[in-house]
C-alpha cells in the first residue's frame, strides 16, 4: 500500500517485518535451545522433596507410594 505523506511519495507503509532469507534448521533449533522451558516441580508424596512430576525421587527412592530403587549401602574397609 502507498501513503502520500507531506509531499513524499511511495513511501510504504510501516508492517510486519519479513525475513530476506530463510534460517536454517541449526539456525533455528539453537534460538529454541536457549528458550528453556517451564519445569514444573511437584514434592514427594514421601519425604516431601521438590522432585520432577512422574519420575522416581532421587531422595527416597520412590515412585507412586512404592519403593523403586534400593538403599544404598556403605562399605566399610575390614
Amino acid at each position: 500500500m502507498i501513503i502520500f505523506d507531506k509531499g513524499r511519495r511511495n513511501q510504504e507503509e510501516a508492517m510486519a517485518g519479513e525475513p530476506k532469507r530463510r534460517h536454517s534448521k541449526a539456525r533455528k533449533r539453537t534460538r529454541r535451545a536457549a528458550i528453556n522451558l517451564a519445569v514444573n516441580l511437584v514434592s514427594c508424596r514421601n519425604c516431601g522433596k521438590l522432585t520432577l512430576p512422574h519420575t522416581v525421587c532421587r531422595e527416597c527412592g520412590f515412585y507412586a507410594g512404592e519403593t523403586v530403587t534400593k538403599e544404598k549401602v556403605k562399605v566399610t574397609k575390614a
